[in-house]
């Protein structure tokens, strides 16, 4: 796999909370703009390569759905983000391969904290799995857990087993082709409640800055939740755009004056499926929003400098 150019880091000294745009796709590049920017060569590289795995319960349905339904948004988006059930098809017919809650042996990373590091290593160490080389693992609701006492660790030691050189790729016995990228996450926010000491706010902080220190990949779910399109922040903001600092809901709002099919699109439970929100969602922005998130951290991956 190609790996990501690290060299160049920087701060938006405006946001509410600094983020590393190299790394974490946060609501800063989690526009439609900033998707039809991305040079086409990184998408298709992205597109015909990775073999995703993801494993979420109903919050993590902001990604997948919205990765689903992208495909069929604008003239030629079926071909630039194809995307096909993991699996399915054949090899080489260009869509990415999306094995949707493809782990086995845990829901999500909120129902039991640790569960997802065994998991990970029992779907990454069958052979029938070899051509796995993204992994995705969603927070249901990240209140209350021990982020970094286990979500953090976690991940680190299976970035050091099975992220490039780690120690369980190789050729040898028990070891593995393909090395593994993961893409972190942060939780998404609860309405009125996310400044505490282990609320969505504070746990996204340590997630963030674990993710500028090590230059791992981040879908900053709570930077989206929080930030309308023009950027502003509402701290009190849910899952769905609520805000009584804001008075309403801003992306409802938003997507009420906006064009279906030119400005937005439909959401789908599976490639070619029903239409349908990201749970706990009344509109289709969230989830959106999210997939153009995702495949800007692809599009990264592949090589693209951001």
């Amino acid at each position: 796999m190609l790996e990501p150019d690290s060299s160049r880091r920087h701060d938006n000294k405006n946001d509410s909370l600094q983020y590393d745009g190299d790394t974490i796709a946060n609501h800063q590049v989690a526009k439609e703009s900033v998707l039809r920017s991305i040079p086409i060569q990184y998408i298709n590289t992205a597109r015909n390569n990775f073999h995703v795995a993801y494993q979420h319960t109903s919050h993590g349905t902001h990604v997948s759905r919205g990765v689903f339904g992208l495909q069929d948004y604008k003239t030629g988006d079926d071909i630039l983000f194809g995307v096909k059930a993991g699996g399915t098809g054949t090899d080489g017919d260009g869509k990415l391969d999306f094995f949707d809650y493809g782990i086995p042996g845990a829901s999500d990373l909120s129902a039991n904290e640790t569960a997802f590091i065994q998991a990970t290593r029992d779907f990454l160490d069958d052979a029938t799995n070899e051509k796995i080389n993204i992994i995705m693992w969603s927070w249901c609701n990240i209140a209350g857990h021990d982020v970094s006492g286990n979500y953090l660790p976690g991940m680190t030691a299976l970035i050091s087993e099975y992220g490039t050189n780690g120690s369980k790729i190789g050729t040898g016995a028990g070891q593995r082709k393909n090395a593994v990228t993961f893409i972190l996450m942060t939780g998404h926010a609860n309405t009125g409640n996310n400044t505490c000491d282990t609320c969505p706010k504070s746990q996204a902080d340590l997630i963030l800055q674990y993710c500028r220190d090590n230059n791992q990949y981040c879908l900053d779910y709570y930077s989206i939740d929080t930030h309308d399109l023009n950027d502003t922040y509402y701290e009190d903001a849910g899952d769905n755009g609520n805000s009584t600092e804001y008075g309403g809901n801003f992306y409802q709002d938003w997507q009420d004056s906006h064009t279906f099919e030119e400005d937005w699109y439909n959401n789908k439970t599976s490639p070619g499926g029903s239409v349908d929100y990201g749970e706990h969602n009344t509109q289709h922005i969230t989830a959106n929003r999210k997939a153009y998130a995702f495949w800007w951290i692809l599009a990264r991956i592949a090589g693209w400098d951001g």
